[in-house]
């Protein structure tokens, strides 16, 4: 790491995920009968009809922007940031997550007259092209408050030797982020803490750039201030669909909160911990902070925070299934609720939880169920929406999707579920309703121009 420039904090945080995964195997589960389920927790209907509006300005102008732009969308096939990835038309123009997360804090700046100042947490593989979008961007100024941060990287670890990968065909992919838990470390060595202290920020709101949903809220940051406490989680219902997922309980030792990832779920617990009856809130990712809190906290800890190592499979080409296994060690950003005292939930709907991890869900947001609207808002009638499967043979990268979709995504208003399977590409003006499915015919097929797609596949033309 050393020979490869990285820093001494770098090197620390690495040093301690290591030795913990090397050593510590047993800590790495988080038990069920050493937890209890989190319940009871306010909603933001709840909170909405709590807050003075009008003062709420005042605390939302206090708050700071921060949002994780580290991930390449390699899952989409993508080799740059994947908030460069156009995610549907707005008047005509063609708008990438990036572009909608500027055109949301420009919003809020123009209707509130706040500040709110943007920072990304960029990797040493987003810097440079995200960095280019921003400062070209006319209307987008920031002068005191640093536009990115960049997180740290660590070797990739053989699965078999335990030792830093070796890929003479891409030495580049030796590397990886520590997941997003890096960002305390990477906040610390940073400075920025200190330089929104010194503007006169409290408040840090942090959320992952592909999640369109979170937005800048006035609302839930008076909520923050009001609760007084050091570190709140935006938390939503589990549905089925989330029973795999992060999810918030309470450690029953110290009363404190724990994020427990399916990854810290000891098999024979497995059953309880995808209950969504018993555990029904999950997390979201977007985190609010208050600075000194976390100024505090990360000095205590020498800016490594004792955060839960997650061990994470994969390969050293991530788009390459038959390369070498190796073991990314990462950490968490919402595992350090469990080192605040008083730290809290707050139940969000799902309008403020609209991820993009693979392109089912690209599906869906670039179809007619969304509009955006002239806040950069992705509005939607009720936000459940149809369960999506695309056969991954031919939709799972970005460009064979794109491929497929010359016209863009079909229409889903009126539609259940989707499944397809097989090889489809979809002329212009298709409807998609009911639980629409196409079977894989074993060829390239196509569905023409303004066909309708239901349970029976495309509909026939003819007269009975």
């Amino acid at each position: 790491m050393r020979e490869n420039g990285m820093t001494d904090m770098a090197i620390a945080q690495f040093k301690r995920l290591y030795e913990v995964w090397r050593n510590e195997e047993a800590s790495s589960w988080i038990r069920e009968d050493e937890v209890e389920p989190l319940v009871g927790v306010p909603s933001f209907h709840d909170v909405y009809e709590t807050i003075n509006h009008d003062k709420a300005v005042d605390a939302f102008a206090k708050t700071a922007f921060l949002k994780l732009n580290g991930g390449l969308g390699t899952s989409m096939g993508l080799d740059c940031a994947k908030s460069l990835l156009p995610m549907r038309r707005h008047k005509a123009r063609q708008m990438r997550f990036i572009d909608i997360i500027i055109g949301q804090v420009l919003t809020a700046r123009t209707r509130l007259g706040v500040e709110l100042p943007l920072t990304l947490m960029n990797s040493f593989r987003t810097s440079n092209d995200t960095m280019k979008v921003l400062r070209a961007n006319k209307k987008f100024h920031q002068e005191d408050i640093p536009l990115e941060i960049v997180q740290h990287q660590e070797p990739k670890i053989s699965a078999e030797t335990g030792l830093p990968v070796s890929f003479p065909a891409n030495p580049e992919l030796e590397w990886c982020p520590p997941g997003h838990g890096d960002l305390f470390s990477t906040i610390w060595e940073s400075g920025l803490l200190d330089v929104l202290e010194e503007h006169g920020f409290k408040y840090l709101f942090i959320s992952n750039s592909d999640n369109l949903g979170a937005r800048p809220s006035r609302t839930l940051a008076q909520h923050f201030e009001n609760t007084g406490a050091p570190f709140m989680i935006e938390v939503a219902k589990r549905t089925p669909a989330d029973r795999k997922g992060g999810h918030i309980v309470r450690d029953k030792a110290t009363g404190r909160l724990m994020l427990r990832e399916m990854s810290q779920v000891h098999p024979n617990d497995k059953d309880d911990a995808q209950n969504i009856e018993k555990h029904p809130y999950f997390n979201t990712n977007s985190i609010w902070v208050r600075i000194d809190a976390l100024k505090a906290k990360l000095s205590a800890y020498d800016g490594v925070l004792p955060l839960p190592v997650i061990r994470n499979k994969k390969t050293v080409d991530p788009t390459d299934p038959t390369s070498e296994p190796v073991i990314q060690l990462e950490t968490a950003m919402g595992a350090a609720v469990t080192l605040f005292d008083g730290a809290t939930c707050v139940c969000v709907d799902r309008m403020r939880f609209l991820p993009v991890k693979t392109t089912d869900d690209l599906f869906i947001m670039r179809s007619d169920r969304f509009h955006l609207t002239d806040q950069y808002e992705m509005e939607d009638g009720n936000y459940i929406f149809p369960d999506v499967h695309l056969d991954a043979r031919y939709y799972k990268n970005i460009h064979d999707f794109d491929t497929r979709f010359p016209y863009g995504v079909p229409s889903l208003a009126a539609a259940n579920s989707v499944d397809i399977e097989g090889d489809w590409t979809f002329g212009r003006d298709v409807i998609l309703f009911g639980d629409a499915r196409l079977p894989d015919t074993g060829e390239p097929s196509y569905v023409p121009n303004g066909e309708y797609v239901g349970p029976q596949g495309v509909e026939p033309d003819d007269w009975v």
